[in-house]
């Protein structure tokens, strides 16, 4: 199953983690990066069971993996071993892809990641417009994840900061 093309029904059954790095992937980690990902999925299973996968870089920074979980469930062990890999690949790169203490927002076409107490600090003193969109990690369903990852700021988690 590619993400790219995919031939996944549009349904909320599909699950997806995302792991946002702290900074756009260099050409060269991109490749490894994708490489590594590759050969992890093709053999990611859940007690013996291969499990229907597939993985995307979005925007750059953005690790998106998707699996099909009417198939066969993702486990806790299986889901220890994608941290594993993804724990490698972090520590490989130093990209933060763990640190939920960040935002990413896209402001005049780019997308930029500041901690998430500086983020605050800048909307609440507007030094950061709110005609920015702001990137969700949160969603869990393929579904969620076409429709709602990146949002106006006004529609997003961020409109609550006060």
């Amino acid at each position: 199953m590619k993400i790219e093309e995919s031939s996944i029904v549009e349904t909320n059954d599909y699950r997806v983690i995302i792991y946002p790095a702290s900074r756009p992937f260099e050409t060269k980690e991109a490749k490894v990066i994708t490489e590594k990902l590759f050969d992890f999925l093709a053999t990611w299973a859940a007690h013996g069971k291969p499990l229907d996968s597939s993985f995307k870089i979005e925007k750059n920074q953005f690790i998106i993996i998707c699996v099909d979980e009417e198939k066969e469930m993702a486990s806790g062990c299986s889901i220890d071993a994608l941290g594993k890999i993804m724990r490698e690949i972090d520590e490989e790169y130093n990209l933060g892809l763990f640190d939920r203490m960040k935002a990413s927002f896209v402001e005049n076409g780019e997308v930029k990641t500041l901690k998430l107490l500086d983020f605050k600090n800048k909307i609440r003193s507007e030094e950061l417009s709110k005609d920015i969109e702001v990137f969700d990690f949160s969603k869990n369903t393929y579904l969620e994840f076409l429709s709602n990852f990146l949002l106006p700021f006004n529609k997003s988690w961020a409109s609550s900061i006060k």
